[in-house]
């Protein structure tokens, strides 16, 4: 009876241990490209669920060369603020954590990288060449003292990363681990559980062992919504559906009930004012933009010889230049002058193409109207001696001859239409 007993106990005491293990879960998500509110917020919902769902840890895999520093400061303080460990990984190999990816990384509890990967590169840039000396000395002496709240805070390498800041420093995985600027490097995720396995990490509700041989990883990702965000947040495509929107509105209004144009202008219109208000908008930039759709359009209805679709497309390139603003830190948002180039050419090529066929139908002759008879063919419906009748369009009109009789059902030629009635011509074989 005892050995039953004692059986029945480590029956139980095994399932508990087995119920333990399997209860123990591991949250993985990915983050491949530019910080954005997109990014931001699925990292601020994942950290919700996961804390909610009691997860050992989020695992948060890295791969960027920067982005917003609004975004990045949300991401932080979320990473800050977690009740459960935030464990960031940067990999696959041949990733990086460059520019703002650096704050991100130095806020985790754990920061480990995979081999051939590198980190750094955080100093504030200038996009447009629009800042002077006074703000990039500002920005860069406040990207420097958010770092060292970050590296202090984690007990990083304080003197590293503020030189990743103001030298725009860039190491390699193994520099970094000896530099302590990482935990860890690991070859791929099983590795990178085993080494946290039983560490205990500081939390804002206190002290957090994780478990994590041999627990479920659960692969988060990004909702439709978004995802959408995060593709709406790069700000080639935001250009680019700005003037989809635009031109498919312009076509529509001289075009009217095509239907089509105005239909995908309105939603690419929509979409690119959702995508610009996430991104640093000069509105100067957008202003030259406008203007340049102004000039093409002008050149449609002027005769200038295409000196205003020239003038449209240098405001277009200068707008588009300009269309992101640069006063910020750590910002990693560009339009790529490859996209500028490139859609200021087709614009040119549209609108030069409208003004030839403009030109085109000014010069050719009137298919309408009084005008549009003069040199058509008819039939004389009755011998014209010097008046009778002729069939032309499968309309009977008075007419009559310049000179001579023209015989009953020969080939006529309309030479002028004057009060109702067609002064002909004999068409001769």
């Amino acid at each position: 009876m005892k050995n039953l007993h004692l059986s029945v106990c480590l029956v139980f005491l095994t399932s508990l241990v087995l119920i333990s293990s399997s209860a123990q879960t591991v949250v993985s998500i990915k983050l491949d490209g530019t910080i954005n509110p997109a990014t931001a917020e699925f990292l601020h919902t994942s950290l919700v669920k996961a804390a909610e769902r009691d997860a050992e840890c989020l695992i948060l895999h890295l791969n960027t060369p920067g982005g917003l520093l609004k975004s990045t400061r949300v991401m932080v303080t979320d990473i800050l603020e977690s009740r459960i460990p935030v464990i960031v990984y940067v990999a696959p190999p041949g990733a990086q954590s460059a520019s703002a990816g650096v704050f991100i990384t130095l806020a985790a509890h754990y920061a480990s990288m995979a081999p051939g990967t590198n980190i750094g590169a955080a100093h504030p840039v200038t996009l447009q060449g629009g800042q002077d000396t006074t703000m990039i000395e500002k920005a860069t002496n406040d990207a420097a003292a958010f770092v060292r709240t970050i590296a202090e805070k984690r007990h990083r390498n304080i003197a590293w990363a503020e030189e990743a800041v103001r030298k725009s420093l860039s190491i390699t995985e193994t520099e970094a681990l000896k530099t302590q600027v990482i935990d860890a490097i690991s070859r791929n995720l099983d590795s990178l559980l085993i080494s946290i396995d039983g560490k205990s990490f500081e939390t804002p509700v206190g002290m957090k062992t994780v478990h994590t041989k041999g627990a479920a990883i659960e692969l988060w990702e990004m909702s439709f919504t978004e995802r959408l965000l995060d593709v709406l947040s790069d700000p080639n495509i935001a250009y680019i559906l700005m003037l989809l929107g635009m031109y498919g509105l312009i076509f529509e209004l001289y075009n009217p009930g095509s239907i089509l144009p105005g239909v995908v202008g309105g939603i690419s219109l929509i979409l690119a004012f959702y995508s610009m208000h996430t991104l640093p908008i000069n509105y100067a930039g957008l202003a030259l933009i406008l203007f340049a759709v102004i000039l093409f359009i002008a050149d449609i209805k002027v005769v200038s010889h295409g000196l205003l679709s020239v003038g449209g497309v240098i405001s277009l390139i200068l707008g588009s230049m300009m269309l992101i603003r640069s006063d910020s830190a750590l910002e990693f948002v560009q339009l790529s002058f490859s996209v500028i180039l490139t859609s200021a050419a087709l614009s040119l090529v549209f609108f030069m193409a409208l003004v030839g066929l403009g030109v085109r139908a000014l010069r050719s002759k009137p298919t309408t109207g009084q005008e549009g008879l003069v040199g058509e063919i008819g039939e004389a419906l009755s011998k014209l001696d010097p008046t009778g009748t002729v069939r032309v369009h499968g309309e009977i009109w008075n007419a009559v001859t310049l000179a001579g009789t023209i015989p009953q059902n020969s080939k006529v030629r309309i030479v002028k239409l004057e009060n109702l009635t067609l002064t002909v011509e004999e068409l001769r074989p």
